[in-house]
């Protein structure tokens, strides 16, 4: 048999050696054994069921969730001279009566079919007159609630399965599964006894980066980043279907090959712009998070998630699609708070179980991006693997981080673990130490325990970012049983005897860095401009100031200089697309600034990169019209962001976009309404004389006379508008 298995690994699939664990798992198939593996994406899972399917006597069953997988395989397979078929709704009757007499003749080896089709009574009746040599259930986390991509009707395949045929081995296989999903998969299944294979989670090859997410900057970062990848294939990962036709346009926009992915598309539209993808006909493919593609593709090399994703699941599965071939791989995510909230919004039509667990996945979520500790350490302990140390290969590693030493607080949290008896959540026991006196403590009497209030002079965020970090430390544990509650470990009470200096290492606080921290500069990357002409800039910039007897702020804010030393604009177009810049300021400010980069090019020799300026697609253009027309018309702010269906702030974020690059807007009859003449001034001797336009400076500046966040901001355009435009 062993040769059998051998020849035709060589044979059809042309590799001369398993990888891993994937020999032992055949083999164990060909004996007619239960089989679950979990096997990290991108390490070979589709051969442990493919091989053995083609070698027995039948036809082998897969279940699969992902259509288009289902057809990027079959026809995969179909490219080696294996008969496989797919059975799903994308098929016509006749198709489908094609596919069913080929599997009942004997010549189909393997039949991939859609739960929601397996569910179908007569496809159950036709399933009993075939000739089944064992069933694959492809991606079995989508049994368990606790999973990323719980789907109600892979609960009933076992049922089902038993009606097909009396005993008939099953594999289960799932590239993610937590210590909690796994042991949910195995009841469900009653696979309890089944041989387990798991192989490492930990992808070296992959880069894990996160980025604080700023709003305007991350289009830029992507454009960018993908332009200096030239050649290069990358998926982008987005929330909606929106996002990715409006990221995918923008690409095209700015030269860039690529194509939309989602679910809403025609079908024929979606199979042509992955075969694009897979033929390199296309660079870059944009996706929703939601459909999960089933591009198998080896040499991805970046994975950008523009969007966050609902679980750590979903995210290292998406980023597992990067490096498939061993080689380097990128996994880029942008990543801001707000995201989570919004999500957490989108569950609140689920069941209550449903709506806490995708809670529960989605803080954990959180967790990752904002901690400090080594990228690869966090997500190989969330899967129930340890990594002894730091593996130097991601953006926390390579970075330097504010540390403390936490053997004080740790011994804190062990205490308080003990004292309430191991069978508490980390909100429960972060309260308890913060001497929170909620109904919940005070009903347990937990309020008279020793470790009350011990810890209130932090916050909820370091309580959380302590136990994280002494789990993956292996001083506490997660409880499988009852999910979130934290138990003590082997090490706990070793370490209460005798405590040693623990070094934790602080979150990082992505809210604040993306209001202070230009983005380059948060990638890990130092900065981007060329920082000698960036200074030459501000010199001038100060010169031009001066002569006109205005802040040097009005006449190019700092993000317009960093981007002229970027891509080094040498005519009136290139200058006047950049980000805050726009004609008018170029007629009225420009020339000087041009014959500086046109001189500081020459003498330096520097290749200009202009291809590196955004260019946007025409619907935000026809918002800002719309914004124009409308306070030319001077109708209330309120009303024209009701009529465009967006709130106050982006409105006066659009506003502000007109402005800084150079239309002049008078919103006095707005102003007029909101302020007197008096509050006026105010504003507008601090502007005259401020360093810096920044909103949170003039509410310091200005917190004796009450101004609202609104008022300042909405004083700050029309400012801007008078002086320099």
């Amino acid at each position: 048999m062993d040769n059998i298995v051998k020849e035709n690994l060589k044979r059809i699939f042309g590799f001369n050696q398993f990888r891993g664990n994937q020999q032992a798992i055949v083999d164990n198939i060909l004996e007619g054994n239960n089989t679950f593996v979990i096997m990290p994406t991108g390490a070979g899972k589709s051969l442990c069921y493919q091989l053995p399917a083609v070698i027995k006597e039948g036809t082998a069953i897969v279940i699969s969730p992902l259509i288009a997988l289902m057809k990027n395989q079959v026809d995969q397979l179909n490219s080696f001279g294996i008969n496989a078929h797919f059975l799903n709704s994308t098929l016509s009757k006749s198709e489908t009566n094609k596919v069913k007499s080929e599997v009942q003749s004997g010549l189909t080896k393997l039949l991939y079919v859609a739960p929601e089709s397996l569910t179908k009574e007569e496809n159950v009746n036709f399933l009993k007159t075939a000739n089944v040599s064992f069933v694959a259930i492809d991606e079995a986390h989508c049994i368990s609630e606790w999973g990323h991509d719980f789907r109600p009707e892979y609960r009933k395949i076992k049922s089902i399965i038993a009606q097909i045929g009396n005993n008939l081995p099953v594999i289960a296989l799932t590239a993610t599964a937590t210590p909690k999903v796994q042991q949910d998969i195995q009841r469900n299944l009653q696979m309890e006894e089944a041989d387990l294979y798991k192989s490492s989670f930990n992808r070296t090859n992959l880069y894990y980066e996160v980025r604080p997410k700023v709003k305007n900057e991350t289009k830029k970062e992507i454009i960018k980043y993908i332009k200096s990848q030239k050649g290069k294939s990358g998926i982008i990962y987005c929330l909606s279907r929106k996002k990715v036709e409006e990221i995918a346009e923008l690409l095209k926009v700015n030269g860039i090959s690529s194509a939309p992915y989602h679910a809403g598309l025609e079908g024929n539209v979606r199979v042509k712009n992955q075969d694009d993808f897979l033929n390199e006909e296309v660079d870059v493919i944009v996706a929703t998070i939601a459909f999960g593609m089933g591009i198998d593709k080896p040499d991805v090399r970046y994975v950008i998630h523009y969007d966050v994703p609902k679980s750590l699941e979903g995210y290292y599965q998406e980023t597992g699609r990067a490096g498939r071939d061993g080689l380097e791989g990128h996994c880029l995510m942008f990543y801001r708070y707000d995201d989570i909230i919004k999500l957490e919004k989108f569950n609140k039509d689920k069941p209550v179980n449903e709506r806490e667990n995708a809670k529960v996945l989605l803080q954990e979520m959180a967790a990752y991006a904002e901690s400090s500790v080594c990228r690869r350490r966090f997500l190989l302990h969330y899967f129930g693997e340890s990594l002894e140390k730091d593996c130097g290969y991601c953006d926390n590693c390579k970075k330097s981080k504010e540390t403390f030493d936490g053997q004080e607080d740790v011994l804190t949290v062990i205490k308080a673990v003990k004292e309430t008896k191991q069978r508490f959540s980390m909100d429960h026991i972060v309260s308890l130490i913060r001497g929170e006196k909620d109904d919940y403590i005070e009903s347990y009497h937990h309020d008279r325990l020793s470790v009350f209030g011990r810890g209130r002079e932090q916050d909820e965020v370091h309580w959380k970012t302590v136990i994280r970090q002494a789990m993956i430390f292996g001083l506490l544990e997660k409880d499988i049983e009852n999910y979130g509650v934290i138990l003590l470990s082997d090490k706990s009470e070793s370490f209460e005897k005798n405590p040693y200096p623990v070094t934790l290492s602080k979150n990082h606080n992505f809210e604040e860095m993306s209001e202070t921290v230009s983005s380059e500069e948060m990638g890990g990357m130092g900065k981007a401009y060329d920082e000698k002409l960036f200074e030459l800039l501000k010199a001038e910039r100060k010169k031009v100031a001066k002569a006109k007897n205005l802040p040097p702020y009005v006449i190019f804010q700092d993000p317009s200089l960093e981007e002229m030393a970027t891509v080094y604009p040498t005519t009136r177009d290139e200058l006047a697309q950049i980000n805050g810049v726009g004609m008018g300021k170029v007629a009225k400010f420009g020339a000087s600034f041009l014959k500086l980069i046109e001189n500081y090019v020459e003498e330096n020799e520097i290749i200009t990169a202009s291809d590196v300026v955004v260019k946007t697609s025409g619907t935000r253009s026809k918002v800002k019209i719309s914004i124009i027309q409308q306070i030319d018309r001077k109708i209330d702010l309120d009303e024209i962001a009701n009529n465009l269906n967006i709130s106050m702030g982006e409105l006066l974020h659009e506003i502000e976009q007109i402005i800084y690059s150079g239309t002049k807007l008078n919103i006095n009859y707005y102003i007029h309404n909101i302020m007197d003449d008096e509050r006026e001034d105010i504003l507008h001797d601090y502007f005259m004389t401020a360093d810096t336009d920044k909103i949170r400076d003039a509410m310091l500046e200005l917190e004796d006379d009450d101004f609202s966040e609104e008022e300042i901001r909405v004083y700050r355009i029309k400012f801007i508008s008078d002086h320099a435009n």
